[in-house]
């Protein structure tokens, strides 16, 4: 592939890239793209999912959270895909200087990826609310109904819910990798979701690359454009 190889060459050239992924990075994964035509927020419940996932909803409906949690937003049996992996390896090779996602699945880490920024959180880290205790998303699979700790406050995951705000030093910690790289790679995300999205206007490197299977608004910036599964992509660079 042409545009394959134009990434390889571009990948050769660059000494600080920074990777800024969604959903789609997961997908190869088993993990459902939210947003997709069959994806999570198409799907029947007794309240959309934007609801159930927002801080009202934990605060108010605190079980029923937890029911669609447990049930569609924990997949532990998901393993790195080869873009996980590559990016991983990159990062080894010192080539790469951070991964930002808005996925919550850990499975940058999993491969190996030591700078890797959380936008919105991850569900393997859980607190409660009223002492700060943590607890492993083990043991929100092991309980049911409303986990709670031994103080008796409840557990909440560490997943930034609708009506949250991002976290302020994960979003400086980004802001920093996009600022410094030289190359951004864009993949699996539809670049609809703000803030995080916005972030990548801080960008003022050579190199903007774009991989994804439909298009973005920010298509027009970029110097690459390539709509395959990314998986596949890094596999061959």
């Amino acid at each position: 592939m042409d545009e394959v190889r134009q990434l390889a060459q571009i990948v050769e050239n660059s000494r600080n890239i920074v990777f800024f992924g969604g959903a789609g990075v997961s997908t190869e994964s088993g993990i459902p793209d939210f947003r997709s035509t069959d994806g999570l927020y198409n799907q029947q419940w007794d309240y959309p999912p934007e609801t159930i996932l927002s801080h009202t909803f934990f605060e108010r409906h605190t079980e029923d959270f937890y029911r669609f949690y447990r049930e569609k937003m924990l997949f532990l049996d998901a393993k790195p895909n080869p873009a996980h992996i590559r990016l991983a390896q990159l990062e080894e090779e010192g080539k790469l200087c951070g991964v930002v996602t808005q996925n919550i699945d850990g499975l940058h880490q999993a491969a190996g990826s030591k700078k890797v920024f959380e936008l919105h959180g991850s569900v393997l880290r859980n607190n409660c609310t009223k002492c700060g205790k943590f607890f492993p998303v083990q043991h929100i699979l092991e309980t049911e109904g409303v986990p709670r700790c031994d103080c008796g406050g409840v557990i909440k995951p560490d997943v930034v819910l609708y009506e949250e705000a991002l976290n302020d030093d994960v979003v400086s910690g980004a802001v920093h990798a996009i600022a410094s790289a030289d190359t951004m790679i864009i993949g699996g995300t539809s670049l609809n979701v703000y803030p995080a999205a916005g972030l990548i206007r801080y960008f003022r490197g050579s190199h903007l690359v774009i991989i994804n299977k439909s298009p973005t608004q920010y298509d027009h910036s970029a110097d690459l454009l390539i709509c395959q599964n990314i998986g596949q992509v890094f596999s061959q660079i």
